[in-house]
């Protein structure tokens, strides 16, 4: 018999829920289907990452409500729920459940003008930059998807013409990978696919950890 507080992957009702969300945004929906988040999102969230817990570490699960204090999109339900554990500034693991399925993640999302700047030197430098290039290769390779904010050109004092332009132009990286609707995320062996990917893209994120200073 299962123990309440364990991973047994999420219901196809986590996904419905996420899906009439994104139709019925609104309060009255939400406080009409809240038993349906606390149960079929956030408790099956909850038991995810407590299970990666001892070798990720604590994860923070974001609130379900949008920041729409300075937004134009008013709507008050964010239309997935996500989890991130932080090894720094705004970097580290991260996972998603929401209509389109399951969905991890690593990398920087956001970083001050200092640790964007030493990231940068670093990228600059031919064995450092070679060393990201090499990762980013491995695991681009594999199946995960660079992404991230990127300048339109150049950053400031950078030559266009440098080799690594396309990584300098980021003001944040990730990468990431989509589960979809793999019946997998409806098992309890997502703990340990989640636990695999969060493995093959350390190197990645110790890259970031290792350069970025300020």
């Amino acid at each position: 018999m299962d123990r309440p507080d364990e991973f047994t992957g999420f219901p196809v009702e986590a996904l419905d829920f996420y899906d009439d969300l994104e139709m019925d945004n609104t309060k009255g929906f939400w406080e009409a289907h809240r038993s349906t988040y606390d149960t079929a999102v956030a408790a099956p969230m909850k038991a995810l990452t407590a299970a990666l817990a001892t070798e990720f570490g604590q994860a923070k699960i974001f609130r379900p409500y949008r920041d729409v204090r300075f937004a134009k999109d008013k709507t008050p339900y964010k239309t997935h729920q996500g989890a991130f554990v932080a090894k720094g500034p705004s970097t580290g693991y991260y996972v998603q459940v929401g209509a389109p399925g399951v969905r991890v993640g690593v990398g920087f999302y956001e970083a001050s003008p200092a640790r964007l700047a030493s990231l940068r030197e670093a990228m600059v430098e031919q064995r450092r930059g070679a060393e990201l290039e090499d990762v980013l290769a491995t695991l681009t390779g594999a199946g995960w998807e660079l992404g991230g904010d990127r300048l339109k050109t150049a950053p400031r004092g950078y030559d266009v013409d440098h080799p690594r332009i396309e990584l300098l132009r980021h003001r944040s990286m990730t990468l990431g990978r989509s589960y979809g609707f793999d019946p997998v995320i409806h098992t309890p062996e997502l703990v340990e696919r989640v636990r695999a990917d969060w493995r093959e893209a350390t190197p990645f994120v110790e890259w970031v950890l290792r350069y970025a200073r300020g």
